[in-house]
């Protein structure tokens, strides 16, 4: 299994398509190379309930990293900012 792949199943990102901070947490995890499992909760109630539900919030984005609930974008830029979303991400190799 490849690194990208088994990044690609451990983050997992809950969005809405309009979300300028949708967009640029995902921007952040592309420029890092890694993929991430998107979930699209604009059109589907079910899976915006089952993200409130995980995450205690109703706003996106709504990002795990394997089991880590970061939070939303401005979280996950605080990460990165502090270096450890780095540390983060090699933990799911």
């Amino acid at each position: 299994m490849t690194q990208a792949s088994i990044k690609s199943s451990c983050v997992t990102i809950y969005t809405t398509l309009l979300c300028p901070f949708c967009t640029r947490a995902k921007l952040l995890l592309k420029s890092k190379g890694v993929s991430f499992n998107e979930i699209r909760v604009d059109f589907s109630m079910e899976k915006r309930r089952e993200m409130e539900a995980e995450a205690n919030s109703h706003t996106v984005p709504q990002i795990w990293i394997g089991d880590y609930h970061v939070g939303g974008c401005d979280e996950l830029y605080q990460l990165e900012r502090t270096g450890d979303l780095d540390q983060y991400l090699e933990n799911l190799q």
